[in-house]
């Protein structure tokens, strides 16, 4: 990170086929060495598995399972005195959809099934119905951070 000049953001293309920018991060976030052509197709693929087994538009599955996933606080060790503190911060926008995509992609991954497409359908749709290990990690997230409350004082 420079120390002066501002970071500048790279602009991201939206995807061919929903015309989505989310889409298309989160198929470069799905992507292993460089293989962007692989993660396009499981991930199109997993889409038409969810429109097939829901027969709902699956852009609607798949914004409702990043909107279940998207975690509001977390914590963040604060050393005060001799010792460390976990105190509750709010996650800025862009780092709240990198955490959902990334436990969405990792929970998919850990998945037990055949191909990583029905994996990350299976995924989707679990976290559009608030169920799965992606809601329960953002929930764990959450309880972690309201349980140590007392310490919101020493935020920076």
């Amino acid at each position: 990170m420079p120390r002066r000049a501002r970071v500048s953001r790279r602009v991201l293309t939206p995807d061919a086929r929903y015309a989505s920018k989310t889409v298309a991060k989160f198929i470069n976030c799905l992507m292993v060495g460089g293989k962007k052509s692989i993660s396009e197709g499981i991930f199109y693929g997993a889409m038409d598995t969810i429109e097939a087994q829901t027969r709902r538009p699956p852009m609607d599955t798949f914004e409702l399972a990043m909107r279940n996933a998207t975690p509001v606080l977390e914590v963040k060790p604060r050393r005060v005195g001799g010792s460390t503190y976990q105190v509750p911060v709010e996650i800025r926008g862009d780092r709240r959809t990198a955490l959902a995509m990334r436990w969405l992609i990792r929970a998919a991954r850990a998945r037990s099934g055949r191909s990583m497409e029905e994996k990350l359908a299976s995924e989707l749709r679990d976290a559009a119905n608030g169920t799965g290990a992606t809601v329960k990690r953002r929930e764990d997230t959450h309880k972690m951070a309201e349980s140590n409350k007392a310490y919101a004082h020493y935020r920076w």
